[in-house]
């Protein structure tokens, strides 16, 4: 059986020639189209974005396996609120907005969770790096948690990071704000958050070393 034949005289098109013409259409016609029932025109739509979403997400939490999830969750709310996107706006910015919180909920998740606040610092960081991760490379999460309590010790070592670092570390680190939101929340220059940003980090590696000894 051929699988492509253009016109069969009844003026239908293949599939393969269909999504070819959904691809070229921008973000907005394809909101159109799937608003007025066509379904393709949502599955081009997500593989437009899909790796732009895990790579950003990803970025943010460092877990690109959850990231794919987020991913979905974020198809799964835009095909679900759909009729409520502004065509004024532009798609990619409403379902950025979309990912980002997911992926905001996701850093605050673990940070209230006392099973996954273990310390890993990776040196040399570029300064648009990613928050840092937690994890546990010596004992299971229950025997840290007998031994002692982390949420303690990094909330004890936060509290000794000079005032004008801690606010931004603890943005960033802890809440999973961007630089820009960051910029905008304290009135610092973007280039002050980010290099403020790397004095903390590495302020905080040098005090919190010791006491996970």
């Amino acid at each position: 059986m051929i699988a492509v034949e253009v016109n069969r005289g009844d003026g239908r098109k293949t599939a393969e020639e269909r999504r070819s013409e959904l691809e070229e259409m921008d973000d907005a016609g394809l909101v159109q189209l799937r608003l007025d029932g066509d379904e393709m025109a949502f599955q081009v739509l997500m593989d437009r974005y899909h790796d732009r979403l895990v790579h950003f997400i990803n970025r943010t939490i460092g877990d690109r396996d959850r990231a794919e999830d987020l991913v979905q969750d974020t198809f799964v709310r835009v095909y679900r609120h759909l009729h409520r996107y502004d065509p004024s706006r532009k798609f990619s910015t409403w379902i950025y907005t979309i990912a980002g919180n997911l992926a905001k909920n996701e850093l605050r998740n673990r940070s209230r969770n006392p099973q996954v606040l273990f310390q890993t610092l990776t040196r040399n960081r570029e300064e648009d790096d990613r928050p840092l991760q937690w994890e546990d490379r010596s004992y299971s999460p229950d025997d840290m948690a007998e031994k002692r309590n982390l949420r303690d010790i990094v909330e004890e070592t936060i509290e000794e990071l000079p005032d004008h670092h801690r606010k931004i570390f603890r943005l960033r680190e802890m809440e999973g704000k961007t630089y820009e939101e960051i910029s905008e929340i304290t009135g610092v220059k973007l280039g002050t958050v980010k290099s403020r940003l790397n004095r903390a980090r590495n302020k905080f590696a040098e005090l919190v070393a010791p006491k996970l000894e």
